[in-house]
């Protein structure tokens, strides 16, 4: 059996389409999360780091997708 595993890269790509196809700034997102700086939404967007699993339900609840359509498997 193979083990799927997450494609960062091209989930932070996947972020990144899915707030520019729904006129979100990243300046917008942050306020949602209530972060003081953007810098973990560009490190999702850059795929450097991965949004946590509390943080993709907030995601996908913004985008209204599933987590399933945020995430990008390899």
């Amino acid at each position: 059996m193979r083990i799927p595993t997450i494609d960062m890269i091209r989930t932070g790509e996947n972020i990144t389409e899915l707030r520019t196809e729904r006129n979100i700034s990243v300046h917008e997102l942050q306020q949602v999360f209530g972060f003081a700086t953007p810098q973990a939404i560009y490190k999702w967007q850059h795929g450097s780091s991965m949004p946590t699993i509390d943080n993709l339900v907030v995601l996908a609840s913004v985008f209204e997708v599933t987590v399933d359509e945020i995430i990008v498997l390899k």
